[in-house]
């Protein structure tokens, strides 16, 4: 699918805004209302009418190359991204990742660190910040378009899931209750949004989906989903999964922002 291209030059636009607030979103959706809607390729799915009926959608030209389907639903802040990454991007950073992959863990509840789950069966590593050549292109495209400083973000992880391969709802900020917790914030304060950049289109399965909404984004190489929680809260309604793959593979790429600078 060749780059969605704006109906005018957005040179002297701003490129990002803050989304981690209300008054951020505001901004968002009066900049839109100005410039006409266009088609993309996001393949947001709804279980019913009715979830679907109670949220908006607006085509948001946020930069030369790159469009925004923004859906909203009170504390639901979900955004995806029409060809963030090209398909030469998408190649190189799996490729760079595949022979480094592992079987992915989540952070443990009873103890320090981090342990292999029966809810996630994907594989998958971490990059450093900046580790290399493309990984800093698309991380320094990210502090960009998010507005979000760059050494706020941790290193970017790629998963790899094979048939069968998903990660059950759960939450990306940090639980209190968990013991890693207080750790985990010293370097560099609880989490505050997820980017999930798709790396290939699985043959059949491999959603991402939003349960407490009722919502589900397809993965489309080159597409993201990203979604924030100015809180380390259920209300913010970011409850998220990887829906198992049923043909094929998926490659994703996630960026996590943080509040402070991550170290």
């Amino acid at each position: 699918m060749p780059l969605l291209k704006p109906a005018m030059d957005y040179a002297h636009t701003p490129t990002g805004l803050t989304w981690l607030d209300t008054n951020g979103l505001a901004r968002l959706d009066r900049f839109a209302s100005q410039f006409p809607q266009a088609e993309v390729e996001t393949e947001l799915t709804f279980a019913d009418e009715k979830e679907a009926d109670a949220y908006r959608e607006v085509i948001v030209p946020i930069h030369r190359d790159w469009r925004a389907a923004l859906r909203l639903d009170g504390g639901a802040r979900v955004l995806v991204f029409g060809n963030l990454l090209s398909a030469e991007e998408c190649e190189a950073i799996i490729e760079l990742a595949r022979p480094r992959m592992a079987r992915s863990e989540t952070v443990a509840e009873d103890k320090e660190g981090s342990e292999v789950n029966m809810a996630r069966t994907s594989r998958g590593m971490f990059f450093e910040r900046g580790e290399a050549e493309v990984v800093a292109r698309v991380e320094a495209r990210i502090a960009r378009l998010l507005n979000w400083p760059l050494e706020n973000g941790e290193g970017m992880q790629v998963l790899h899931y094979q048939p069968g391969a998903e990660y059950q709802p759960h939450y990306d900020y940090f639980d209190a209750r968990h013991a890693s917790t207080p750790s985990i914030l010293k370097r560099g304060g609880q989490r505050v949004g997820t980017l999930v950049m798709y790396l290939n289109t699985p043959k059949r399965g491999g959603a991402t989906t939003f349960p407490d909404v009722k919502m589900a984004v397809q993965p489309i190489r080159g597409n993201a989903v990203f979604f924030s929680y100015p809180k380390p809260e259920p209300a913010t309604l970011t409850l998220h999964g990887g829906a198992p793959v049923l043909e094929g593979e998926k490659w994703v790429a996630t960026k996590w922002m943080r509040q402070g600078r991550f170290e």
